[in-house]
């Protein structure tokens, strides 16, 4: 009977909850504008992974977020621009060729490989997706398994030749390294409002139980506490010391500690204590109503019990004193001087 009350679903959602890690990026508030997008991401789920296994990574941010260039890659933009003007004068030579990573073409100038990608590969790429767009039902599906191939050679290239229209390949960088990017209105605070909205339902339906958070709003110290209330372990990723939610916060790191692979290694050291104070928990005594109430209720009725046994066997022997007097006479005679003095003597 115990075991047909058990449900299978929540024992696999236990399982499956169990030393799982979920990811949470602000990046309205903390962007990877030092640092490669990509580079960023991989390096930040490796040092998640110390803590479980990753199972969810998601990112929230306004239009503004994925439109805006950051300093680094605007100066990287210019100097590229203005080597690319000395090779065209002939002032300047590659001393490596640029290669096509799409054909294997050899171009010892970086403008003519820009614009050998743009007339060839970029068209062919857009013949593609008109192809896939015009299709349906199996011959969309035909199409799509065919091309997936040649598509991501294409992105893989274009990535390294061709400047992004808009923004600086932000969220196509992230979502290559695996996060689930959601674009949000550029309202005050909607994109805190959507992470924090995502990070309740993650702790209602306990689909993990350690949650990193990259941010240094202190509009988050509510819901890292309602996690610890819960007994789910919290990290920080930013660059303020000492602030608000790295107080809060379980364990807490900084973005350099996360490039250099230093939150890595001492993720080892944050897990052990955290065992070391599971297993701690575990050994502390805690009252619970209930089962002092069962334990006490056995008591007393043992003891009732025992004080009714024992009552009765008093009794018994009382009885049998009485009984045992009664039968040295008859009721109605009295004890003669005799009697008493004999028994005095006694």
């Amino acid at each position: 009977m115990g075991f047909e009350s058990l449900n299978p679903t929540s024992i696999l959602a236990s399982k499956t909850a169990h030393d799982s890690v979920a990811i949470f990026w602000d990046l309205d508030n903390k962007p990877p504008n030092s640092f490669p997008p990509f580079e960023a991401a991989v390096k930040l789920k490796m040092a998640a992974s110390s803590f479980g296994v990753v199972r969810s990574m998601v990112a929230y941010a306004n239009h503004h977020a994925f439109t805006y260039v950051p300093k680094v890659v605007r100066e990287q933009r210019r100097e590229r621009k203005l080597l690319n003007q000395l090779e065209n004068k002939g002032v300047i030579k590659s001393v490596e060729p640029y290669f096509c990573k799409v054909c294997g073409r050899r171009f010892y100038n970086n403008e003519k490989l820009v614009n050998h990608f743009k007339q060839i590969h970029e068209r062919e790429h857009q013949k593609r997706l008109n192809q896939i767009e015009s299709a349906r039902g199996s011959r969309r599906v035909k199409l799509v398994a065919k091309y997936s191939m040649k598509m991501e050679k294409y992105k893989n290239a274009a990535r390294d030749v061709l400047t992004p229209k808009v923004g600086y390949g932000l969220a196509d960088d992230l979502k290559r390294a695996g996060f689930w990017v959601g674009t949000v209105s550029n309202r005050p605070q909607a994109a805190d409002v959507a992470l924090r909205d995502h990070m309740v339902d993650v702790m209602d339906k306990r689909k993990a139980e350690c949650l990193v958070l990259v941010s240094d709003d202190s509009d988050f110290v509510d819901v890292l506490k309602e996690a610890k209330l819960r007994c789910l372990k919290t990290v920080v990723v930013g660059d303020i010391n000492g602030g608000a939610l790295k107080r809060v916060a379980d364990a807490e790191f900084s973005w350099t500690e996360i490039l250099m692979g230093k939150a890595k290694k001492e993720a080892v050291s944050v897990v052990g204590k955290w065992k070391d104070r599971d297993i701690l928990k575990r050994l502390e005594w805690k009252y619970n109503p209930e089962v002092e109430r069962k334990f006490s209720g056995s008591d007393d009725m043992f003891n009732d019990e025992s004080e009714d046994q024992d009552f009765d066997s008093t009794d018994n022997v009382n009885n049998a004193d009485c009984m045992h007097k009664e039968d040295s006479g008859a009721w109605w005679e009295l004890d003669s001087d005799s009697d008493v003095n004999s028994s005095q003597s006694q």
